[in-house]
C-alpha cells in the first residue's frame, strides 16, 4: 500500500459527532481583506447586477450601485472604484436596482417619484408618478417589463414600462411599507413587508380580497424581505426587530423557522446561492450550498445555514450600525453599507473550477439541460489500435519533509520537522497521533521512540510546542498522552537543565490554573443546581 500523507489531527468537537466549522474557515479565510470607503450619507441600499441566463456586457455585469443621499454610486466590482454617479434626484435617494441585463437602473426617492436610468448614458428613460410619500422599494420584476414599487403611503404597486402606467395597486397594509420582491418563479406573485409586523403575498391575477393571497405574521416591523430562488422549495424569509423568520409559501405562509441572534434590530437580509462553504478548506461539506446572511444595527453580519435549523456558522463585526448588505451572484463580493456612510467590500478570489462550472451551469440555461447532463461520452473514448490496455504512469505525490522522514521512519526527526515554524498544530498532533498507533510487538511504541534519546536543547521545543496548547480543549487529550511520555522518559534526570526546569515548571503551573478553573466552575454549577432546585420545590408546592 503507498504511503498516505499525514491529514490534520481530528478536534475534540469533530470526535464527538459534532460537525466541523467548516463555514467559518470559508467566510474567514476566503473574505480576508476588506476594503473600506467613504461616503457623504447613509448607505440604504446596495445591489450587484441579478443573474441572467445571457452573457451581456461583461464590463456592465461586473458592477454594483450604492444607494446614499441624494445619488447613486456606481462602484467597479474589478477596482471597487466610482464609475458612473447618478444625481438626478429631487429628494433623497432610495432604493437603487439594476435589471438582469445591466443595461436600465429603478430607484425612488422620498418625493414619491420612480425613475428608470440608461445606465450608460444616465439619462432618464421612465418617471412613474402615483406614490405620495417616499417611496422605499424599487425593484424590476422577473417579467424585464415591469417595476415593483412600495412606498410610506401603504400602498404596493405593479408598473408597466412600456405603458408607463401601473397594472396592480395593493392595498392592504396598515403602516409604512419598506419591503417587497418578486417571486423568481412567477412575475405574478409579489411579497411585501411593512412596518404592521405583516409580510403578504399578492398576486396580480387575483381579484380576491384585493390579490391578497396569503398573510403571515412577522411580530415585529419588517425591515427586509427575501424570495429563495428557483429550486428554492417555495421558501421566504423576513427580517424585523431582532428576529428573522423563515416561511414555507407552498404550506399557506406557515413559518419554519424563527432566528433571534441579533440584539438589534435587522434591517437587511441576502442569499448566498451557490456558497463555497460547503466546501471548505477542512474537507467536510455541510449540509448545503445555499447560506442566508443578516446584517443588523448590532455591528454584525450573521451567515445561516437554512438547511440546518438556521443555525449561524459565521459571525462578521463591522464599525458602525449596519443598513443594508448584498452578496455578488459569483459569490465574490459582500458589500455592507453603515449608518455613518461607510461602504465596505469584501473580495475573494474564484477558483478556475468554479469559473468553468458556472459556465457551464450558463451554457446548460441557454442550450437546454440534455447537453449539460450527457457527458458520459465526453469520459468515454474509443479503444487504440488493437485494444491494448495502456496504464498512464501515475504521477508522484509530493511530500513534505515530516511525510518523508516519517515514511523512513525517521521518528525523531519527523516530530522536529513538524515542529518547525509553519507548521499548523493540528498537522503536529497528527503526527504524535500516527507515533502512538506505531508500535511494533514488544517494543516502545513510535512517540516513545521520536522523544527519547535528547538534550536540553532538542527537547525544549517539543515543551513549548505542549505548553502553548496544555490548556487548548480541541487538543488537551493528545497533550496529556504526551507529557505523560515524556516525564516517563526523562524522570531520571530532571533538575540538570535550568531550562526543561523552567519549562516543566511552567506547564504545572498552568496546568494548575486550569484545575482552579474547574473547581470554581463545579463550585458554581452546584450552587446553580441547589437555586434551581429550590425554585422548582416552590413551584410545586
Amino acid at each position: 500500500m503507498e504511503y498516505q500523507p499525514l491529514r490534520a489531527a481530528p478536534r475534540v468537537a469533530e470526535s464527538q459527532g459534532v460537525r466541523p466549522p467548516s463555514d467559518a474557515l470559508y467566510w474567514r479565510r476566503q473574505f480576508q481583506s476588506p476594503i473600506f470607503l467613504k461616503e457623504f450619507a447613509p448607505i440604504t441600499c446596495i445591489s450587484f447586477v441579478p443573474p441572467a441566463n445571457d452573457d451581456g456586457p461583461a464590463a456592465a455585469r461586473s458592477r454594483f450601485a450604492v444607494t446614499t443621499g441624494t445619488r447613486v454610486q456606481i462602484y467597479s466590482m474589478r477596482t471597487t472604484r466610482v464609475v458612473k454617479t447618478i444625481t438626478r434626484f429631487k429628494d433623497v435617494a432610495r432604493s437603487a436596482h439594476f435589471r438582469s441585463d445591466a443595461r436600465l437602473l429603478v430607484a425612488g426617492e422620498d418625493s414619491g417619484a420612480v425613475q428608470v436610468f440608461d445606465t450608460n448614458s444616465r439619462t432618464i428613460l421612465r418617471s412613474f408618478k402615483g406614490h405620495e410619500l417616499p417611496v422605499h422599494v424599487s425593484r424590476f420584476s422577473s417579467d424585464p417589463t415591469q417595476v415593483l414599487t412600495a412606498s410610506d403611503d401603504r400602498t404596493v404597486r405593479v408598473w408597466d414600462m412600456p405603458e408607463q402606467k401601473a397594472v396592480r395597486i395593493f392595498e392592504g397594509h396598515e403602516d409604512y411599507v419598506r419591503a417587497g420582491a418578486v417571486s423568481p418563479d412567477n412575475s405574478n406573485l409579489v411579497l411585501s413587508g411593512a412596518y404592521d409586523g405583516t409580510v403578504r403575498l399578492w398576486d396580480i391575477r387575483m381579484a380576491e380580497r384585493g390579490g391578497e393571497a396569503i398573510r403571515m405574521e412577522h411580530g415585529a416591523p419588517v425591515e427586509d424581505i427575501l424570495i429563495f430562488p428557483t429550486g428554492g422549495g417555495g421558501m421566504a424569509m423576513s427580517a424585523g426587530g431582532p428576529i428573522v423568520r423563515s416561511w414555507d409559501l407552498l404550506a399557506g405562509g406557515r413559518c419554519t423557522h424563527a432566528a433571534s441572534n441579533h440584539q438589534k434590530t435587522v434591517t437587511s437580509l441576502a442569499l448566498s446561492v451557490d456558497s463555497g462553504a460547503g466546501f471548505s478548506a477542512t474537507g467536510g461539506t455541510s449540509s448545503g450550498s445555499m447560506r442566508v446572511l443578516s446584517a443588523g444595527l448590532d455591528h454584525l453580519v450573521k451567515v445561516y445555514d437554512p438547511a440546518d435549523d438556521m443555525r449561524v456558522t459565521h459571525t462578521m463585526r463591522y464599525p458602525s450600525p449596519i443598513l443594508s448588505l448584498a452578496v455578488s451572484p459569483d459569490e465574490s463580493h459582500i458589500a455592507v453599507g453603515m449608518a455613518d456612510g461607510t461602504l465596505c467590500v469584501r473580495k475573494r478570489e474564484l477558483r478556475a473550477s468554479e469559473i468553468e462550472s458556472r459556465a457551464r451551469r450558463r451554457v446548460a440555461l441557454n442550450t437546454g439541460a440534455y447537453e449539460h447532463f450527457n457527458t458520459r461520452g465526453d469520459r468515454a473514448s474509443a479503444p487504440t489500435g488493437a485494444e491494448e490496455l495502456s496504464v498512464e504512469n501515475a504521477r508522484r505525490q509530493k511530500l513534505r519533509q515530516y511525510d518523508r522522514l516519517l515514511k523512513a521512519f525517521r521518528y525523531r526527526d519527523a516530530l522536529d520537522a513538524s515542529l518547525q515554524h509553519g507548521v499548523p498544530a493540528a498537522v503536529t498532533f497528527a503526527l504524535i497521533m500516527e507515533l502512538m498507533r506505531r508500535s511494533p510487538h514488544g517494543g516502545a511504541d513510535g512517540l516513545r521512540r521520536a522523544v527519547s534519546g535528547r538534550d536540553d536543547i532538542t527537547l525544549e521545543p517539543l515543551l513549548r510546542f505542549l505548553l502553548r496548547h496544555v490548556a487548548n480543549p480541541l487538543y488537551t487529550p493528545l497533550v496529556c498522552d504526551t507529557l505523560t511520555v515524556v516525564v516517563d522518559t526523562y524522570a531520571s534526570v530532571l533538575g540538570q537543565s535550568p531550562i526543561i526546569d523552567d519549562l516543566f515548571g511552567r506547564i504545572w503551573s498552568k496546568l494548575g490554573e486550569e484545575l482552579r478553573l474547574h473547581t470554581q466552575l463545579f463550585q458554581v454549577k452546584g450552587a446553580l443546581e441547589m437555586v434551581l432546585a429550590r425554585a422548582a420545590l416552590g413551584a410545586t408546592s
